[in-house]
């Protein structure tokens, strides 16, 4: 099959969304199947506000009709709400394709923790934007619950993976700082609540993995953190296996992969009981989930890193890429 996947977030980024969208997509290439992803590099783009490491392409709508007769597609799937979603959107209606989409990322509350904009306009537009597609797919059994709630339809599951060879239990020694390492890993910026990590008592050290629009700012305030950048491959999986709690202090992500990473490194997981972590982690197993941040994090030094390792083993790529080939709509 010829799918077409649409992304307005692509690599150089590092994210949960591009590194699920590109293992998603070495999946069904190595299932026989042929995906052209259309990706900001071959736009004009400008960078984002906010987050101007973020390109987003500029009026791509001919270009995408190019594309596509170019390709002639079986399936499209649209995986972000930005430019290149809502042009690969129009161009589909226009020719009456069938397409699915995903629904990765939290806007709403993103846009809240930045502008003063009211949620139930932010969710009115992505409702109209999602719901035009055959299906939506979403990551947890939370999140389908909470867009029904708002008036989304038609959503599916698709579930995500974890390379458990690169994830793996390692030496504690990379890391040559005073234990125990409670560690953070993903984009420094407001929307990730990021502040509650920083700010949370700790008897050893903070390690923060990631970069991000607030970064220098919190690099010069909270000075007993350190601070080591973005990490990628063998260079990421040693930094998390040597942890010794991953803590996760967004309240807004729809899955966060790192969990899955960190729990198959062996590495229990201290979070919130929201969307995301109450359907990844295992409570009690594979990680802590309280309302105080720093509770979650003492307790869950004292979990077993054998079943956090075993709990993570249970999402494959092949199982993932499976769903989400089952919830594609061929022509």
């Amino acid at each position: 099959m010829k799918i077409a996947l649409a992304t307005d977030a692509w690599h150089p980024q590092i994210n949960g969304v591009v590194r699920t969208l590109s293992l998603t997509a070495a999946t069904l290439e190595r299932k026989g199947h042929t995906v052209r992803i259309i990706e900001p590099s071959a736009f004009v783009t400008a960078p984002c506000p906010t987050y101007p490491e973020i390109r987003l392409a500029c009026f791509p709508t001919l270009r995408i009709g190019k594309l596509m007769r170019q390709f002639a597609p079986d399936a499209v799937h649209i995986a972000t709400e930005g430019p290149l979603g809502m042009a690969t959107r129009k161009w589909c209606l226009r020719h009456g394709m069938p397409f699915t989409t995903s629904y990765h990322t939290q806007f709403p509350e993103y846009l809240r923790a930045r502008l003063p904009l009211p949620l139930a306009l932010s969710y009115a537009l992505l409702r109209r934007f999602h719901g035009a597609a055959r299906r939506t797919l979403v990551a947890t059994p939370a999140l389908q619950r909470l867009l029904e709630s708002r008036g989304f339809g038609n959503i599916v599951r698709w579930s995500r993976g974890v390379d458990v060879t690169l994830f793996r239990p390692r030496s504690k020694a990379f890391l040559p700082f005073a234990r125990p390492i409670a560690m953070y890993v993903g984009r420094v910026a407001v929307e990730k609540n990021i502040r509650q990590f920083l700010e949370m008592p700790w008897q050893g050290t903070k390690v923060v993995v990631g970069d991000g629009p607030e970064r220098g700012a919190f690099e010069r305030k909270y000075t007993d953190v350190r601070f080591v950048g973005y990490k990628v491959g063998e260079d990421l999986a040693q930094h998390v296996a040597a942890a010794d709690v991953f803590v996760f202090p967004s309240r807004t992500d729809t899955f966060g992969l790192v969990l899955l990473e960190a729990m198959a490194s062996g590495v229990p997981v201290a979070a919130y009981p929201v969307t995301g972590p109450i359907d990844v982690v295992q409570r009690d197993v594979s990680g802590i989930l309280d309302n105080d941040l720093g509770t979650a994090a003492r307790h869950a030094l004292k979990l077993n890193p054998a079943r956090c390792r075993e709990h993570a083993m249970q999402f494959t790529w092949d199982a993932a890429t499976d769903q989400f080939l089952t919830n594609l709509c061929p022509r």
